[in-house]
């Protein structure tokens, strides 16, 4: 659904995007992380044609962004981080104008409207000026304004930037669910580390233009922070170090309970159990402790860990 081939973009010296490969599938979201200034909303812009690489190639729904421009912008719905709203229209106004200019009919558009400003609660805000407009019902009414003419590509940048919380929690439930349509390819922009974690079916890390790594969290995990740690738990103090030592690297402990690295989790921590219960410890749980995104993009973004895309 989206295809980039040594995608780059150059604006007098500065190389904004340099030679991007990557691909997005249908039914798939795509998190493209990155600190201010590494390319991610340049990309953005050229996948949405409205920036023209200066080499390279990006096709989208099927489409050359360079050859067939106006087709994809017909097939892709951008939402950007300054929504840049008509601020002396109604929200109702807004929706209607855009649904014109998206070729939608008048009961199609009333439709569309109805449904997405009740998913998003803001039907009672339609009769308002896009002006007394909050920051994050500005970007509610941009995001319906983004999908409504059904794109099968959508570029959402920040796209819950200056929500609430439950306002936050109405977009990542659409984002969700439009994951699970098998036609439609999503690419996200975001800071937001856990929201991507929780949305994106895999993570493609920009620095300096250049993807940097390209996987599933668990892929990226798994080659950036090594095996799980695991945590033993007793239900009484007991001193379970030197028995878990004899198996895995033990990285802490305490009166009650034992981490260790595992070199291979599915085989070690069986015979972790199986030694703790054989010496009559007071087991109580062996769990995973959560390794998060945030640790995998620091190392890779601000450290200088050597790193390549994963297909």
């Amino acid at each position: 659904m989206i295809e980039l081939e040594g995608l780059t973009k150059q604006f007098g010296t500065l190389t904004a995007v340099d030679g991007v490969t990557l691909a997005v599938r249908p039914g798939e979201v795509l998190a493209l992380l990155g600190p201010n200034g590494a390319g991610k909303t340049t990309t953005v812009r050229m996948l949405a044609a409205i920036l023209k690489p200066t080499a390279g190639t990006a096709r989208v729904a099927g489409f050359d962004v360079r050859t067939h421009p106006a087709e994809v912008r017909r097939r892709v719905g951008v939402l950007t981080e300054a929504p840049g709203l008509y601020t002396r229209m109604t929200g109702q106004e807004y929706l209607e104008f855009f649904g014109e200019v998206r070729g939608l009919g008048a009961a199609e558009r009333a439709e569309r409207i109805r449904r997405l400003s009740e998913q998003f609660r803001m039907a009672d805000a339609l009769g308002r000026r896009l002006g007394q407009y909050s920051r994050g019902m500005s970007q509610k009414i941009a995001l319906i304004r983004t999908l409504i003419h059904n794109p099968p590509v959508l570029l959402l940048d920040e796209p819950t930037a200056t929500m609430d919380p439950e306002s936050a929690r109405l977009v990542r439930d659409a984002i969700l669910q439009m994951r699970d349509d098998e036609h439609r390819a999503i690419i996200i922009c975001t800071h937001n580390l856990p929201e991507a974690e929780e949305l994106a079916d895999r993570i493609a890390l920009i620095r300096q233009g250049q993807i940097v790594a390209l996987g599933s969290v668990a892929e990226l995990k798994a080659r950036f922070l090594g095996p799980p740690l695991m945590e033993v738990r007793f239900s009484v103090p007991f001193d379970g170090r030197p028995l878990v030592s004899r198996l895995a690297e033990v990285v802490a402990g305490g009166p009650q309970w034992v981490r260790y690295r595992p070199a291979d989790a599915a085989t070690i921590n069986p015979q972790v159990v199986r030694l703790l219960l054989e010496a009559h410890a007071p087991l109580l749980t062996v769990s995973e402790m959560p390794q998060s995104l945030e640790a995998i993009y620091l190392r890779i973004i601000e450290g200088d860990a050597h790193v390549e895309a994963m297909a």
